[in-house]
């Protein structure tokens, strides 16, 4: 608590905010989060959240943003420049394992209100739609991108709530890798009769 009101009274009070809001997070999942118990942890007045933070969706919009930016971090570092199938079935591993190692903050940043007009939300989700476009044209230059970019992160980011939710067995790394790899494999191998598949 002592760091983050020594933060704040060098002017840097949304970092605070935000540090506060993520400690939150880790520590009680996002039912925890408000304004005003971010403000206690940060140390700081119950209204000097909002002097960056309209509200609570605001708050979490800022905090959703820092999170795809670890995201695409630890997806670059499964396969920095993925060139087939299997490297990206690797990243689709590393997607679903974000989601088992930090789930509070996974749903954060895909089941909580956001704010619409949070700028850097809105350039984090975009900059997320733009990496994924980006493996798929590197994976399969002659695919459709918009369309199976689509159909990958829909499938890829159903694998990481259906674990996430139980659904699917979660206890041990090498399980979750093998369903992966396995469900990838089906959706970029999977062709109608007598059509080539679209993976090589």
């Amino acid at each position: 608590m002592a760091q983050a009101n020594a933060s704040y009274h060098h002017g840097d009070l949304r970092a605070a905010c935000v540090r506060a809001a993520r400690e939150l997070l880790e520590e009680d999942g996002s039912a925890s989060l408000s304004l005003r118990a971010v403000a206690r942890r940060a140390g700081v007045s119950p209204t000097a959240p909002y002097r960056h933070y309209a509200d609570r969706d605001a708050l979490v919009s800022a905090v959703a943003a820092e999170g795809y930016a670890e995201l695409a971090a630890q997806l670059a570092a499964a396969h920095p420049s993925p060139r087939t199938p299997e490297d990206l079935a690797d990243v689709a591993v590393a997607y679903v394992r974000f989601a088992l190692d930090r789930p509070a903050m996974f749903r954060v940043m895909f089941a909580e209100p956001c704010d619409p007009t949070s700028e850097e939300r809105v350039a984090a989700t975009a900059a997320m739609r733009e990496y994924v476009h980006t493996v798929v044209r590197g994976v399969f230059p002659d695919s459709d991108p918009e369309a199976l970019s689509t159909a990958v992160w829909a499938v890829v980011h159903g694998l990481a709530f259906l674990h996430l939710d139980g659904k699917l067995d979660a206890s041990s790394p090498e399980g979750v890798s093998g369903q992966v790899h396995a469900a990838v494999r089906a959706l970029l191998g999977a062709a109608p009769a007598g059509a080539a598949p679209v993976g090589p």
